[in-house]
């Protein structure tokens, strides 16, 4: 190879060097512009529940925040183990009705552009469950779901809803829809529509 020919090569392995680098220099300053005007990027939204179904607006509000702040939604099975049973003890008629609705809500999150990671936490309660999840894993942001009289979807009675608002260590946001809007993320096995 002539002299000539290899400072050519040179040059142009140079201007290539050049061009990616300045490229690769300007798409990770916009990068990172677009972070400062977001603001700090809020990671994990926890979304726990205990039966068949959720109120859609606590999963459209899920929805939402996950996307205004590139959050993974983290939907929890609260499983319930009875205090007869170790807590490792298999429970089929609870997973029977709790995973369905895990994957109804993956589907869901997954079919609007969010990620999902989903969780089953067990303990003797909702409560207890959701302590030990908490005591395992960290959130940025927590949404109950509260209900009127008897219906309660997350489990939680209205004391571990305090609990949970005195004691989190994330943002806690507690839902009631109206009472007029019945509409419920749900599985088929309900009986109701997952509307």
């Amino acid at each position: 190879m002539s002299v000539a020919a290899a400072v050519g090569v040179a040059v142009g392995g140079l201007v290539i060097g050049l061009v990616t680098g300045f490229l690769a220099a300007h798409r990770s300053r916009r990068a990172r512009q677009r972070g400062a005007e977001a603001g700090p990027a809020v990671r994990r939204i926890l979304l726990p529940f205990t039966g068949t179904y959720i109120p859609r607006r606590a999963f459209e509000a899920a929805v939402r925040l996950a996307k205004a702040e590139n959050a993974v939604i983290m939907p929890a099975f609260l499983a319930r183990v009875p205090m007869n049973l170790p807590l490792d003890a298999p429970l089929p008629k609870q997973c029977a009705e709790g995973m369905p609705l895990l994957e109804v809500i993956e589907q869901r999150a997954l079919a609007q552009g969010v990620s999902v990671d989903s969780r089953v936490a067990r303990g003797r309660t909702a409560r207890d469950a959701l302590r030990k999840l908490l005591e395992q894993e960290s959130f940025d942001r927590i949404i109950v779901s509260a209900g009127q009289g008897q219906e309660r979807p997350s489990g939680m009675s209205d004391d571990d809803i305090r609990w949970l608002l005195e004691k989190a260590p994330a943002e806690v946001m507690v839902l009631r829809p109206a009472p007029a809007d019945q509409r419920r993320i749900a599985t088929q096995a309900t009986g109701t529509r997952a509307l």
